[in-house]
C-alpha cells in the first residue's frame, strides 16, 4: 500500500486542461470504452495472437503476476512501468491522456483518484468485457469503488484496506489498560495513558484527510454525494459529530502525538512504544515488519472501536484498482491482464506476497483465515480483517476531484491540530473551499 493523503496534487483533478464535458479522452465505441460486448472468444483469440500490453502500476507484487501470465501465454510481453509513485504517477498519467500520446494499457488507480478519470471519460468500461458479471466476487466497498456507483465497471479491484485498530499490547499490558471496543473507551484509554506516562500518546495525528475521511465513513458520515458534475459537500451530518465530539477532545488534551505519519519519528514512536495505537487498513502489517523491526511480537490487531457500542460498521483506508485507459491499445489482451491479476490466478500469487485481497473467496479462505503473523505473536489477524471488510458501508463516494480537495486539507482542517480552529470549524472551510473549486472547474456544487 502506497500511502498519498497529504501529497499535494494540485492541477490533477480534472486530468490537467481537461475540461469536464470533453471527449479527447475517449469515450466512443472505437476506442473500447463504448458499449459494443466483447465475447470471451475475442479475448482468446487476441492471446492466441499474441502482443505487447504496457501497465503503469507500482505494487510489487504484479512483477510476479506479469511473470506468471507471460508463461500462460507466451506471445504477450507484459512491460510494467513501476518506477513513477504518487503525483508523479497521476501527472504522467493525466499528461499522457490529455496529449494523447503515450498512454499505457493498464494503469493503477486508486480508489479515491478513480472519480476524476471516470467523469472526463478517461478509462474504459470494463462492463462489455463482462466485468460486470463479477461483482459477486468482490467484497462491497472496492466494487462500489469501480463501480462509482453506477451500471459502469472503471476497472477491477485490486486490494482492499479495511480498516482495523493495531495496538501495542506490551504498552496496554504495562498500565494495566482493556483493548477499546468503542471511541469513548478509546478516549478514555488515551487519558489513561498519557497520564500514566507523558511521553506515550494514544496514536500520531498531525491532521490526514485519508485518516479523517475514513473514520468519518465508519461513523456513518457521508459529506459527498455525486451525480455525474452535481456534486454537494456538507459536513454537518450526524456522523460527522459523532467524530468531531470524540476526536476534538484528543486535540484539545494533546492526547494525540503531532507527528505525520511515514516520517522517521512516526517509526521511531511505534517501535519505542510511545505511540500505543494506530487505526489504519489491513495491507499495515507488512510495513510493521520491514519498519518497526524491534517491535516485533509488541503488537497486535483488534475491530476498530465502533462509534455507537455493539455496532460493526467499518470503513476502508487505501486501495487500488488496475484500468484500461480509453486511449490505451490492445483492449483485448490489456483485460485478460487485469481479469487475470485481479480476480483470476494472480489474486493467489499475490496473497501470498502480502497483498490484501479485494475478492471474496480468499478472504474467506481456511489458510488465509489462519495464516499465523509472527509479527503479531501469532494472531491470526485475517479474522479480524476480513469480518472489518464484510462490515464496510457500499454507499460511500468520493469526489470527482478528490486530490485536489486531499490537498488542501492542511490548509483548513489541518488548522485545528496546531491552533485555535476547532475540526467543525475545519471541515466547514474544507466543504468551503472544496466548493469552491468545484465550481470553477464547472461542477454544479451545493
Amino acid at each position: 500500500m502506497r500511502r498519498t493523503t497529504n501529497r499535494l496534487m494540485r492541477g490533477l483533478a480534472v486530468l490537467s486542461v481537461l475540461a469536464l464535458g470533453a471527449t479527447a479522452c475517449g469515450g466512443s465505441d472505437d476506442d473500447g470504452s463504448g458499449s459494443k460486448p466483447v465475447s470471451a472468444g475475442d479475448v482468446q483469440a487476441a492471446l492466441k495472437k499474441g502482443g505487447s500490453v504496457t501497465v503503469w502500476a507500482w505494487e510489487p507484487t504484479l512483477k510476479t503476476v506479469a511473470a506468471d501470465f507471460q508463461k500462460k501465454y507466451p506471445k504477450v510481453k507484459i512491460n510494467l512501468v513501476a518506477e513513477r509513485s504518487g503525483d508523479k504517477h497521476y501527472t504522467a498519467l493525466s499528461n499522457a491522456i490529455s496529449a494523447e500520446k503515450g498512454v499505457p494499457d493498464v494503469a493503477q488507480v486508486e480508489y479515491f483518484a478513480l472519480g476524476q478519470y471516470a467523469l472526463t471519460k478517461g478509462l474504459s468500461d470494463l462492463a462489455p468485457y463482462g466485468a460486470d458479471k463479477l461483482k459477486s466476487k468482490y467484497t462491497a466497498g472496492p466494487w462500489n469503488a469501480v463501480t462509482q456507483g453506477s451500471d459502469k465497471v472503471y476497472g477491477l479491484p485490486m486490494d482492499s484496506g479495511p480498516m482495523a485498530l493495531y495496538y501495542n499490547k506490551k504498552v496496554f499490558d504495562k498500565f494495566k489498560i482493556a483493548v477499546p471496543t468503542t471511541w469513548d473507551e478509546y478516549l478514555d484509554a488515551a487519558r489513561k495513558l498519557h497520564k500514566a506516562d507523558p511521553k506515550v500518546y494514544i496514536a500520531n495525528d498531525a491532521g490526514d484527510a485519508g485518516l479523517t475521511t475514513s473514520l468519518l465513513w465508519q461513523a456513518g458520515s457521508r459529506p459527498y454525494k455525486v451525480d455525474g458534475t452535481n456534486v454537494k459537500v456538507d459536513f454537518s451530518d450526524a456522523g460527522a459529530k459523532k467524530y468531531t465530539d470524540v476526536w476534538q477532545k484528543l486535540i484539545d488534551e494533546k492526547l494525540v502525538a503531532p507527528i505525520n505519519g511515514w516520517t522517521d519519528d512516526w517509526y521511531k514512536g511505534l517501535g519505542d512504544g510511545t505511540l500505543a495505537t494506530l487505526p489504519s487498513g489491513a495491507w499495515m502489517p507488512a510495513n510493521f515488519v520491514t519498519g518497526v523491526p524491534n517491535a516485533a511480537g509488541d503488537w497486535r490487531a483488534a475491530p476498530m472501536p465502533a462509534w455507537t457500542k455493539g455496532d460493526k460498521a467499518s470503513a476502508e483506508n487505501g486501495g487500488s484498482s488496475l484500468t484500461l485507459p480509453a486511449l490505451g491499445k490492445n483492449k483485448e489482451l490489456a483485460y485478460a491482464f487485469v481479469e487475470y491479476a485481479n480476480s483470476g490466478a494472480g489474486v493467489q500469487s499475490r496473497v501470498k506476497e502480502g497483498a490484501f485481497p479485494a475478492t471474496n473467496a480468499e478472504l474467506q479462505a481456511d489458510s488465509f483465515l489462519n495464516t499465523e503473523f509472527k509479527y503479531f505473536g501469532g494472531q491470526k489477524a485475517n479474522k479480524i480483517f476480513a469480518d472489518s471488510a464484510a462490515n464496510v458501508a457500499d454507499d460511500w463516494s468520493y469526489l470527482p476531484f478528490q486530490q485536489y480537495a486531499n490537498s488542501i486539507f492542511n490548509d483548513t482542517v489541518g488548522k485545528a491540530y496546531v491552533g485555535n480552529t476547532k475540526l467543525t470549524d475545519g471541515l466547514k472551510s474544507w466543504q468551503d473551499a472544496s466548493v469552491k473549486y468545484g465550481k470553477e472547474q464547472g461542477f454544479t456544487v451545493e
